[in-house]
């Protein structure tokens, strides 16, 4: 053998070592690769998971929120004229104790009568509903609820008299008051 060809063997050689750390390094990489992939795949799994119990929280938190306003609503309609009965309860009291009395004029009575009157204003007052006596006023069907039209002196749609006050909680109209509305005189 000759020292050419020595030298090409070596030359074989040390190009199929060359290639052979190629192949090593190749696999290596793949074999990174995939155990990248693994982890990055179990991470999205673990992610997935986190999220769907997260996802499960919020839709049981909302569930149990939806619940408790629905009690809450409940609650609010069953209990909402607590306060205007345990206040009209105190009128009724006064109604009561003036029935009880034995022996009494007129003049008392009317004098207690003045006084739930006053009581039954109060009540009112705190409960903000108002009292809608519109005489002399402009027709607002809004607010009036005309029972007749009588020819008059005064301008048109002008309100004569109130047959039945009217009263509003807080702005709003429970019951419109009734009145006599005036029309031109023809």
């Amino acid at each position: 053998m000759t020292e050419e060809t020595k030298a090409c063997e070596r030359v074989v050689y040390m190009l199929q070592d060359i290639q052979e750390d190629k192949q090593k390094n190749i696999d290596a990489q793949e074999l990174s690769n995939e155990n990248e992939q693994t982890e990055s795949l179990d991470n999205l799994k673990a992610k997935i998971a986190e999220l769907e119990g997260a996802v499960l929280y919020a839709k049981a938190e909302t569930e149990n929120f939806r619940k408790r306003s629905i009690d809450e609503m409940d609650k609010a309609r069953k209990y909402a004229i607590e306060n205007f009965a345990s206040e009209i309860l105190l009128v009724k009291d006064s109604f009561d104790a003036a029935l009880m009395v034995d022996e009494s004029s007129l003049e008392n009575y009317k004098e207690g009568i003045e006084l739930t009157s006053k009581q039954l204003t109060s009540v009112f007052e705190k409960l903000n509903i108002q009292e809608v006596y519109p005489k002399g006023e402009i027709f607002d069907p809004n607010f009036h609820e005309a029972m007749t039209m009588v020819e008059s002196d005064q301008d048109a749609n002008t309100i004569i008299s109130v047959m039945q006050k009217g009263y509003t909680l807080n702005d709003r109209v429970l019951r419109p008051a009734l009145v006599t509305v005036a029309k031109e005189k023809n």
